[in-house]
């Protein structure tokens, strides 16, 4: 579904982690060039 595609992910402390996204969208087919997990208040 995402095969090809480039993708930012932004994961959450307290929810879901950038690294959990990251590896989703991987399976998915896309590339990640950018990944963080911080805290949004």
């Amino acid at each position: 579904m995402l095969k090809g595609k480039k993708a930012a992910v932004f994961g959450e402390r307290d929810d879901i982690s950038g690294l959990a996204v990251r590896n989703c969208v991987e399976a998915a087919g896309a590339e990640v060039v950018y990944e963080a997990t911080t805290c949004f208040v």
